[in-house]
């Protein structure tokens, strides 16, 4: 089963029907965003072809891998990005290990965002790091791995060492990203000066750090892994509204017609400020998080496990996305923390509630 349909056996058939609009939006927002950002990476690196002409050609290989089954075209070429990540990774490594950078020792919970008063480290820390450890995508994505998976036994390193993976490259280009340019905030100004284009930051880091060959590297590493979400996003969405209408997926043309509306609205959203697209993707990814946190609680409720492990992280995120709607310009806008937080902390109490007592409906 799709998420949703996963969500909605243990939260009711309300949130199901939530979840699944939520779910195709926020996939359709992965793809729009993961078209954008690797085509920004790529016109600065390649300057031959300009931005758009990367989305259109991103694009078309997204309806390819969409449309194929998953051992044709993803499963093939999986692999040789998966090296390159790593290879990337280890290389900015070995250059941080054994370079003459330093990596700036950050002893406090200072703010370094250009404007800390609008933009306070709670909530927007969590919304930033959009798939760090929680990540509503990531949720949408585990059926998906898990029809592709020949045993539970490799559940683990496959859920676990991913996800650990992707906070190491993560942890290893925060590091580099800082040490390169001398501390967090003459990073925060250098990218203020470059309209805040992350792919200009990768371009020079890359390229001073590990020349021409660790910059190819370094290249297909960091292109590889928006890439490899947006397909895999777009992929998501079609099942889901597969599951959704029992609409049969094996032939061709019934792909077609679910795959083409969302390809077009996808590829409407990348004419959108990309600045706003990330803001609305960051939080609905969070938001679900928060959906799939309150179903694993609820399971492991029912099963008699100990359901802390989800329950103290689903509580903390739905102040977090609580609290961003009220306090956020794009949504509620009430920035006067004194009356958005306590309205977050409330919305946060409700919902609690509500998913204690859905828990305990049927095991009392």
């Amino acid at each position: 089963k799709s998420l949703p349909e996963v969500i909605g056996e243990y939260l009711g058939t309300g949130v199901r029907a939530v979840v699944r609009v939520f779910s195709i939006a926020l996939l359709v927002l992965v793809g729009a965003v993961f078209i954008l950002s690797p085509a920004q990476l790529l016109s600065t690196m390649m300057s031959g072809l300009s931005q758009q002409v990367w989305v259109y050609i991103i694009l078309i290989y997204y309806v390819i891998a969409t449309l194929l089954p998953v051992d044709k075209v993803i499963g093939k070429i999986y692999p040789v990005f998966g090296v390159a990540l790593v290879a990337m990774a280890a290389g900015l490594l070995g250059v941080l290990l054994l370079g003459e950078y330093e990596i700036p020792e950050l002893t406090t919970l200072h703010n370094f965002q250009q404007d800390p008063e609008k933009l306070p480290i709670i909530p927007t820390l969590f919304i930033t790091i959009a798939c760090g450890a929680i990540s509503g995508f990531h949720a949408t994505q585990s059926p998906l791995m898990a029809r592709c998976v020949t045993s539970e036994k490799k559940c683990k390193s496959v859920f676990y060492g991913s996800m650990i993976s992707e906070g190491i490259i993560a942890l290893i280009w925060a590091a580099i990203a800082m040490a390169f340019f001398h501390g967090p905030t003459e990073l925060g100004e250098q990218l203020a000066e470059h309209g805040n284009n992350a792919a200009w930051a990768v371009d020079v880091i890359s390229n001073t750090t590990l020349g021409k060959i660790g910059a190819i590297l370094a290249l297909l590493g960091v292109v590889a892994a928006p890439i490899t979400s947006g397909d895999t996003a777009f992929r998501g969405a079609r099942l889901i509204i597969a599951d959704i209408f029992n609409y049969d997926q094996r032939p061709i043309v019934n792909r077609l017609i679910v795959c083409i509306p969302l390809f077009i609205i996808g590829f409407g959203i990348t004419l959108v400020e990309f600045g706003v697209v990330w803001r609305y993707f960051a939080w609905a990814n969070q938001t679900l998080a928060v959906f799939t946190l309150w179903t694993i609680y609820v399971w492991l409720v029912r099963k008699g496990k100990n359901y802390w492990v989800a329950m103290v992280p689903a509580i903390v995120m739905t102040f977090i996305v609580s609290y961003f709607v009220f306090l956020s310009p794009q949504f509620m806008g009430i920035t006067d923390k004194s009356i958005s937080a306590p309205l977050g902390i409330i919305l946060t109490a409700v919902i609690t509630f509500l998913s204690y007592k859905k828990a305990h409906k049927k095991i009392g």
